[in-house]
């Protein structure tokens, strides 16, 4: 198959600048490889961003990995590949749940496969100082051991900037009131997977008010079973309708990340 962005195939999504430049740009939540002749190295860093895009994509995690290797040794920056490939990435997959052409199973593959790329850049990307866009902290509540929900929210902060504090299930009040405590985060995400242990998130927020912190933190809650009336009815901040929606909300309660990512 040719992959020439140049091909009569591939016309239609590779807009052309009339000024003959060159580079990738993230419109929305589209991703646009531009490419016109302006040198081999150029080129090159455009065509492995484009290949670690469309793995991520197809959730190929072994070869967003190697292809995550392989641009950094061509000379990219860590936050070329982050930004313009695997977040990018996962814009498209977010659109595409939302068209109903991707469902959970794509999200999650492809979910993984941008967390194995985000694996290699995070030990470039702190010591070159990109910092996180906003820390979440999440868990399951106390008495739910449901996580798929939650894990794919996880993975797709991550690959949204954010830095993820993850309790992991059955979390109770009092471990999310520490967490606050401890790692001082711009959100709290809950999730519950049954009707059952919804409550247990009225009782998180109660305990938080308690504690003298909520006014220090936006609550965002998701799962099955929730909607905006019980988030409304708890004194939730934010509902996550889904994983993708999840991550918008987060963005929209950061200002400084508004256009990146997830649209």
């Amino acid at each position: 198959m040719n992959h020439n962005a140049n091909s009569e195939g591939d016309s239609r999504r590779v807009p052309h600048r009339r000024d003959g430049s060159t580079g990738l740009l993230n419109s929305g939540s589209r991703f646009y490889a531009i490419i016109a002749p302006k040198g081999g190295q150029q080129l090159m860093h455009e065509a492995v961003k484009r290949e670690i895009y469309d793995k991520v994509i197809a959730g190929d995690a072994q070869g967003v990995s190697t292809l995550i290797s392989q641009a950094l040794e061509q000379g990219l920056s860590p936050e070329e590949p982050l930004n313009e490939a695997l977040v990018a990435a996962m814009a498209e997959v977010g659109d595409r749940f939302e068209k109903r052409e991707f469902f959970v199973p794509e999200m999650l593959v492809a979910a993984r496969a941008m967390k194995a790329g985000v694996t290699v850049l995070r030990p470039l990307l702190g010591e070159e100082g990109v910092g996180s866009v906003g820390t979440v902290v999440i868990g399951t509540v106390a008495g739910d051991l449901h996580d798929i929900g939650k894990n794919l929210v996880v993975m797709m902060l991550e690959g949204a900037g954010f830095q993820v504090i993850d309790l992991g299930v059955d979390v109770s009040a009092e471990t999310f009131v520490q967490a606050i405590r401890e790692h001082s985060p711009q959100l709290l995400g809950m999730s519950a997977l049954l009707t059952t242990t919804m409550m247990s998130m009225k009782s998180t927020i109660e305990a938080i008010e308690k504690a003298g912190l909520r006014d220090r933190i936006t609550v965002m809650v998701g799962g099955a079973p929730v909607t905006q009336r019980f988030a409304d009815d708890i004194g939730a901040d934010v509902f996550g309708q889904d994983a993708n929606a999840a991550v918008r909300k987060a963005k929209e309660a950061q200002p400084s990340v508004q256009g990146r990512g997830i649209s």
